[in-house]
């Protein structure tokens, strides 16, 4: 096998890169409305103090603010997807830095907004949302934010907060810049003795490639890799969860958790639900790692077969038929939905697809109110990445269905529900895909993909959910925390879920947690559980042809934060208070494995 490169970003053709000049005709005018913004911030100052005297002050005010926010939000998404593209592009990585310190002043200039509101009669600014039309985009917002009085703090105390949030922000790019950048990753070795690039743009292909040697030396030098970086990785996580730790307690919440679910109205004992039920079904996934290793004919299970191809006979697509499988999919929501998914994959390029070196890690949609909702993945033709691009196009479809119907105020879904809408596409499209092909290889593609897709989701995300959680326990208890603390913490849950059926790599298995940005957006990972249960609940609804289903499903993806999430899910029938969704969701995991242990020769 000969050695395998990854292209420069300079050789990827246009058509597999994102819109930006839709955003910025070019970086010249990103510039100028850099600047003319920059300008445009001390008017805020000219608001202090007046929002109470009367409904017009507080209108123009929420009306100042939202113009300001809107081209903050578009320059800062321009400058993020730049880099996301291309880490070695040091100009976007300056731009990133640039309007994250206009950030941190916008905050702190605006500051003295919630304090100032809250401290007004609230018969009386409940008098104004009945009364004055033009309050009635920001009624639900007014209306969190009177529910959240007690952790709102004076002016001076909201200044500081929005100041710090620049400094504060920079531990996340910290490991996006020792991931993307500075880590040098060993090549992969395989038996014939040829090599590949190990990058974080080509770490999913490595995984699941044929050769055990390739997915073993790959595996191993990417954790190696982490490994010798362990404890600038723990000082810097560890300097995140202080800080969050920190602002939980200036805002005087009993907890890291109870301070990340509260803005969202979501009480603590959903994330408890879903991890005491995890932990409870544990023996489903061992059962999974036994049948997979007898389907692969394996003496013993290891780290680095859990993603190892179920058959040599991979389907693949190019992109474009990727486009047309997906719609295929998603064609019980209408003509409607699948058109725009369409025009925004082949036409207005809503996705950048071409796999480059200095490409970050993963995939992500990210748009604003004013832009596209865009996407940031590296194809590569499988059936993986298909399922990849279905999922975020749900994503996409949520906030560009959200910005459709809803005022800017209520447009910014939150983290909870952000993930249901990814996994119900997966679902539909594997459910269409189940039943347009039932040749052996065909359907253990499916599986595998079903497989992978649950494995992140339902084992992955709550394990790591269950290592943030213990993390800020310690922390709260005052409890050491370092790089070897931190590996043996993630190294005894892994234990858990891997049981007697895999036998585990341990040193480098506890070094996991280094490897996912997402741990610097506390317990965002639970959510894709919560997520991923909530999606089936809605997907099996409508191919079920429950009544209104399809109509309840459109609603809650246009609701976005006009009401709470738990009521959003209620849209559709779902009820997170409760273990049901997260049970039928280990449901669907058994029946997989059952159909593939039918599989078996």
């Amino acid at each position: 096998m000969e050695k395998t490169s990854v292209p420069r970003r300079s050789d990827i053709p246009k058509e597999q890169t994102w819109n930006a000049e839709a955003v910025f005709p070019d970086r010249a005018a990103w510039k100028k409305a850099f600047e003319e913004l920059k300008k445009e911030l001390p008017v805020i100052d000219g608001f202090e103090g007046t929002l109470s005297s009367s409904p017009d002050n507080l209108i123009k005010w929420l009306k100042k603010e939202e113009e300001l926010s809107r081209k903050a939000e578009k320059l800062g998404f321009y400058a993020y997807m730049a880099m996301a593209v291309n880490g070695d592009d040091a100009e976007a990585t300056s731009m990133v830095s640039q309007i994250q310190s206009m950030g941190a002043d916008l905050n702190a200039r605006s500051a003295f907004a919630d304090p100032e509101i809250l401290a007004m009669d609230e018969k009386k600014l409940r008098g104004w949302l009945e009364s004055e039309k033009e309050l009635a985009p920001y009624r639900h917002s007014l209306e969190d934010l009177i529910r959240t009085r007690p952790h709102v703090r004076s002016g001076e105390v909201e200044e500081v907060l929005g100041l710090v949030s620049d400094p504060f922000g920079s531990v996340e790019m910290t490991f996006n810049m020792l991931s993307s950048m500075d880590m040098k990753i060993k090549d992969a070795v395989g038996k014939d003795g040829g090599s590949m690039d190990v990058t974080q743009s080509n770490i999913e292909e490595i995984k699941k490639h044929p050769d055990r040697k390739i997915r073993q030396s790959g595996m191993e030098n990417y954790a190696d890799a982490y490994l010798g970086l362990r404890h600038t990785y723990a000082g810097n996580y560890i300097a995140s969860a202080k800080q969050t730790a920190t602002l939980a307690k200036i805002r005087g919440y009993d907890s890291v958790l109870q301070y990340k679910l509260s803005p969202y109205n979501i009480p603590t004992d959903v994330f408890h639900n879903l991890i005491d039920t995890f932990k409870s079904k544990l023996p489903v996934w061992h059962r999974y790692w036994d049948v997979k290793r007898r389907l692969l004919k394996l003496d013993e299970m290891r780290p680095y077969d859990i993603w190892a191809p179920l058959t040599e006979k991979q389907p693949e697509y190019s992109f474009t038929e990727a486009v047309d499988l997906i719609g295929k999919g998603m064609a019980p929501l209408g003509d409607k939905y699948v058109s725009t998914v369409r025009k925004g994959c082949l036409e207005d390029r809503w996705v950048d697809y071409g796999r480059n070196k200095g490409k970050s890690q993963g995939a992500f949609s990210y748009g604003t109110y004013d832009t596209y909702p865009c996407i940031m993945l590296s194809y590569d033709n499988t059936l993986t990445e298909v399922s990849t691009l279905a999922h975020e196009l749900g994503h996409s479809m949520h906030s560009y269905l959200t910005h459709e119907n809803q005022s800017y105020s209520d447009s910014h879904y939150s983290m909870f529900v952000a993930e249901v809408a990814s996994n119900f596409n997966q679902a539909m499209v594997r459910d269409y895909l189940f039943k347009t092909d039932e040749d052996r290889d065909f359907q253990l593609a499916v599986i595998q993909e079903a497989m992978d897709n649950i494995h992140r989701y339902f084992f992955i995300m709550p394990t790591l959910a269950r290592f943030e959680f213990e993390v800020f326990r310690r922390l709260e208890a005052g409890e050491p925390l370092n790089a070897d603390i931190l590996q043996e913490i993630m190294s005894g849950f892994y234990a858990e879920g891997y049981g007697d059926a895999l036998k585990d790599d341990e040193e480098r298995t506890s070094i996991t947690w280094a490897t996912f940005g997402h741990l610097y957006e506390p317990f965002y990972t639970f959510q894709y559980a919560t997520g991923i249960s909530a999606a089936h609940a809605l997907c099996y609804g409508i191919l079920d042809g429950k009544e209104n289903a399809v109509e309840n499903y459109l609603k809650f993806l246009s609701l976005g934060n006009s009401v709470y999430p738990l009521e959003a899910l209620a849209t559709g029938g779902v009820d997170m208070m409760s273990s049901e969704p997260v049970e039928a969701g280990f449901k669907v995991l058994e029946a997989l494995i059952d159909r593939l242990e039918k599989l078996i020769d």
